[in-house]
């Protein structure tokens, strides 16, 4: 019989997360161990779901079945992450443009604090919750009979471990590997500042920014490593492409990337503010502008500075952009809404007195795919706009 877990009032939620405050206070031998599967109960004693638990963590339950016949076991692991390469390599059929993409998306994929993504042959796991990483090996098993002879690279983030007080040993930093995508190769370097190795959420939209340089001048604002700016040059024919970022050790990441491909790229080191400042004073324009920053907050107290970060960073990314011109901006904080966003956006515009035409609005990839029940699985906002 498994440790049971009971909420002080009636779930009306079909959210995974089910929060500390939720939940009645376990004490002595009542109290499961943390990161053990549990039995979650309604005040009356029915049978509400079965997840992961955490006393440590403010998320107390990671649910990740409704079906009581339904066990959290090896089976289980090996049944979901199937279920999850299943639909990236049959359904999106990701596996023909690229060797690089995300098998398994966290609460998306039915597995709450969750994620693998693979480079090629080599496979990294990011960890957010205890639960998950106590079933590593059931786990590692399931990703060796979806991808044999990989090598496996786990780890958590500083906050995350501290957040849910586990203690991850990950291994040895494998050799750096090159991935391709539509054509074009990337260094990925796990256990570096790019989460897993690479952003894979892009790839689609890189892909469509492509498309719209028409041979354009480009500027590629926190390129990271050089994602945009190689792809504007490659496959859109950029007739000049500048990318721009604070971090010395992404831009030396993001050259590497443009020689890797041949490309032509300038390559800036600067904070964006200043230099955007300057280049407006000089009357420098561009056909296309891309704004892709980093995540602004990782708390909902934080989200109004956000917001205010995101107003200011299009503003100065609006007043670069030659009229009739494009930019392509974008926010990967998932507290912020879409309608958060976009009014960050306009009040951007407003500042500058530019008018902004939204023609398009994306997200990530197919292979990072969201439910409607958790909004914080939708991410990434991608606004396509034109700039008069």
């Amino acid at each position: 019989m498994l440790p049971i877990v009971r909420m002080k009032t009636p779930k009306k939620f079909s959210h995974p997360w089910v929060f500390q405050r939720m939940v009645e206070r376990a004490t002595g031998d009542q109290k499961p161990k943390n990161g053990s599967v549990v039995d979650l109960l309604d005040p009356d004693g029915e049978w509400v779901g079965r997840g992961l638990y955490n006393g440590h963590s403010r998320i107390a339950v990671r649910l990740l079945t409704e079906d009581k016949s339904e066990n959290i076991d090896e089976e289980f692991f090996i049944g979901r992450i199937s279920r999850a390469v299943e639909l990236r390599r049959h359904l999106n059929k990701v596996e023909t443009v690229t060797n690089a993409y995300r098998m398994v998306h966290s609460e998306a994929d039915g597995l709450s604090g969750l994620v693998i993504d693979r480079f090629g042959d080599l496979v990294v796991i990011e960890y957010f919750s205890s639960g998950m990483y106590r079933h590593h090996k059931v786990i590692c098993d399931a990703i060796k009979k979806l991808v044999p002879n990989c090598t496996i690279y786990w780890f958590a983030v500083d906050h995350v471990q501290k957040q849910e007080s586990i203690d991850i040993r990950s291994p040895a930093l494998p050799e750096p590997v090159v991935i391709e995508e539509h054509g074009l190769k990337f260094h990925v370097a796990p256990g570096t500042k790019h989460k897993t190795g690479f952003f894979c959420d892009q790839r689609e939209n890189r892909k469509y920014l492509s498309d719209l340089v028409r041979g354009g001048s480009v500027l590629d604002i926190c390129c990271n490593s050089g994602g945009f700016a190689i792809y504007a040059k490659k496959l859109g024919l950029s007739k000049d492409v500048t990318a721009l970022d604070l971090d010395e050790e992404v831009l030396k990441l993001a050259e590497k990337n443009a020689k890797l491909n041949g490309a032509d790229v300038t390559f800036v080191h600067s904070d964006l503010f200043p230099w955007l400042r300057s280049a407006a004073e000089k009357g420098k324009k561009w056909d296309v502008v891309i704004l892709d920053p980093a995540k602004q907050t990782k708390n909902k107290e934080d989200v109004g500075m956000a917001l205010k970060k995101y107003c200011d960073m299009n503003r100065s990314a609006i007043a670069v952009v030659k009229p009739g011109g494009i930019l392509a901006t974008f926010s990967c904080t998932g507290l912020v809404s879409e309608d958060e966003f976009l009014e960050s956006i306009r009040r951007g515009a407003f500042q500058a007195k530019r008018e902004v035409q939204i023609f398009k609005i994306t997200g990530a990839a197919s292979d990072h795919p969201h439910l409607v029940n958790v909004p914080e699985s939708r991410y990434l906002k991608a606004v396509w706009a034109r700039v008069w």
